[in-house]
């Protein structure tokens, strides 16, 4: 029993230990995960504390019960756990009713059969006829042993003992065996067997007495009351007495059960072996009585130790099974009762019989054993989850990997068609002179107005212009188109030199000179904070790539004029 329970708690820690560490790795890995507002909500909602409160559910009952049967042995009694000396004799064997699973209950054949298979005693239930013949019978009517239902179907739940020997010594006994087996495990026949089963007949307690007389062989019985309209109903006991005595068996081979009318009994058959029941001890004492018959069930809960210590023989029944039969051995019970003789006489050493020192060693390898396949597969499950995880977050971070690759990738395509060498705007100011006017030379550049000045046309002009190389056109009203500019138009002018400051240094060619026929964008009026109240002039963009500052040579030379208000 306790390597069987050991065996199935090993087999049930898979599944346990799969569960146990899944939701571990659950809880770790929505800690880890939880930002401190989800730590805020999950403590709310007890999430947590749910996976913690199921694997306790799980795992506290399967390590409790395992605990227990690792210390299980400690206070274990078996009797089968004893030396080799105190080992008492091999239990006597009764049949039950003969043998019943090589003939027909309560027959002749039945009991031939015991015999050759070693039975010890031979048990048997007695009813007596309406003319007062005991004979051989267990059920208080006639249909499943019996032919009744064919030859008298209308009496066939009539008791037993109603009917005369007569009638009853007419009907068969053994067809119903043969049609019908009665015990799953029984072997099969053989031809001889079944045709010697079908005409058996319902025998007679003196044929039984006979029999057991030949062969020497004790016989015990059930001895049935009467029906109360029975001839013998207060006086069945002295008849079967008779009837024993008659058939000039030796008494001491009588086991005399029946408890009615057993002082008649002690005093016409002295002889005869009483046999009680699952009395108390002091009335077997009493009553002088040395041997019981009990069901094995009620002895192993009434106290067998008593009934040992008192010097009493006991025989159990319906004693089947051979572990049953192994411990009734080790308990050094004298005999028992059995329907399976043809396998019990087989047993010639009680089952899972070892002597103490053999059951230490065999506990310690079973736990030891069980304790390192448990932890095992615990280690297991364990490895193979955080392997899961591992592979998990490596593909994640593969993916990420591969995603700022490509998105490198693409950056690199982008910055591919810009300079390597860094933008001008990063060195000047995309307003600077340099910046506007790359072909100027460094001395030219500080006689144009600086980046912020812009220049309007006074009022009075005390100085005449410094003279030119070139003689100046008269100025003449240009042709502008003057358009409003709408709020992203304006904003596109303004930003237009420093999109194109960033570009390569080849697109920064010199500054082409403005022909007539190119298309113009609407002007953009600059105050100047000193002459605003009076006047205000027009800056003339050039097309995204050229930006005209203004001033006295810019306008002259690019044929714009200044406007007032």
């Amino acid at each position: 029993m306790h390597l069987s329970s050991i065996t199935v708690m090993v087999i049930v820690s898979w599944p346990v230990a799969f569960y146990l560490i899944h939701l571990e790795q659950e809880v770790r890995i929505r800690r880890y995960k939880m930002t401190w507002f989800k730590r805020e909500r999950i403590k709310r909602f007890n999430i947590l504390t749910k996976l913690r409160a199921v694997q306790v559910a799980i795992g506290l009952p399967f390590f409790l019960i395992l605990l227990c049967l690792y210390v299980l042995p400690l206070g274990f009694y078996s009797p089968c756990i004893q030396e080799k000396d105190k080992l008492g004799p091999k239990p006597d064997i009764f049949g039950h009713k003969g043998a019943p699973m090589l003939g027909p209950e309560n027959t002749m054949m039945s009991f031939e059969k015991a015999v050759e298979n070693g039975a010890f005693g031979l048990e048997s239930n007695i009813y007596l006829s309406y003319d007062e013949v005991p004979f051989l019978m267990h059920d208080n009517n006639l249909r499943r042993t019996t032919n009744i239902r064919e030859v008298m179907p209308n009496a066939s739940f009539r008791h037993s003992s109603l009917f005369t020997w007569n009638f009853l010594s007419t009907l068969n006994a053994g067809k119903w065996f043969v049609q019908f087996k009665p015990f799953y495990n029984m072997k099969p026949l053989s031809e001889a067997d079944k045709e010697k089963a079908r005409n058996q007949m319902i025998p007679k307690l003196s044929d039984l007495l006979e029999f057991a007389q030949k062969e020497k062989k004790f016989v015990i019985f059930d001895l049935n009351i009467p029906p109360p309209k029975h001839p013998l109903r207060k006086t069945f006991v002295r008849r079967v007495v008779s009837v024993i005595l008659d058939s000039q068996i030796e008494q001491h081979l009588i086991y005399w059960l029946t408890a009615f009318d057993r002082m008649y009994v002690k005093k016409k058959a002295p002889g005869f072996q009483q046999v009680g029941r699952l009395y108390s001890i002091e009335r077997l004492t009493k009553e002088n009585i040395s041997k019981i018959n009990v069901d094995y069930k009620k002895l192993f809960y009434n106290g067998l130790r008593d009934y040992k210590a008192a010097n009493i023989n006991i025989n159990l029944y319906i004693v089947n099974e051979p572990w049953l039969y192994s411990l009734a051995w080790c308990s050094r019970i004298h005999s028992v009762t059995t329907d399976n003789i043809q396998l019990l006489r087989q047993i010639n050493h009680p089952y899972f019989f070892m002597t103490p020192s053999h059951y230490m060693l065999m506990w310690f390898l079973l736990d030891g054993v069980s304790a390192v396949f448990i932890v095992s597969i615990f280690y297991f499950h364990w490895w193979k989850e955080n392997k899961e995880n591992v592979s998990e977050s490596s593909s994640s971070h593969t993916d990420t990997d591969s995603i700022n690759l490509e998105k490198g990738k693409s950056d690199h395509q982008k910055a591919s068609n810009l300079s390597i060498k860094p933008p001008s705007r990063v060195l000047d100011s995309p307003w600077t002179r340099k910046a506007i006017y790359p072909r100027l030379p460094n001395s030219s550049i500080s006689n144009y107005p600086g980046p912020r000045q812009f220049l309007v046309a006074p009022k009075k002009i005390d100085s005449k212009p410094e003279p030119d190389n070139e003689p100046l056109k008269s100025m003449m009203p240009a042709k502008v188109d003057v358009r409003q500019l709408t709020p992203s138009e304006a904003s596109e002018l303004i930003l237009a030199p420093t999109r194109e400051a960033t570009r390569e240094p080849t697109l920064q060619t010199a500054l082409p000179a403005l022909t007539a026929n190119e298309p113009t964008i609407s002007s953009i009026e600059v105050l100047h904070p000193e002459t605003q109240h009076q006047s205000t002039f027009t800056v003339e963009p050039f097309p995204r790539n050229r930006v005209s500052t203004t001033s006295d040579m810019s306008l002259s030379s690019s044929g714009f004029s200044p406007k007032k208000n």
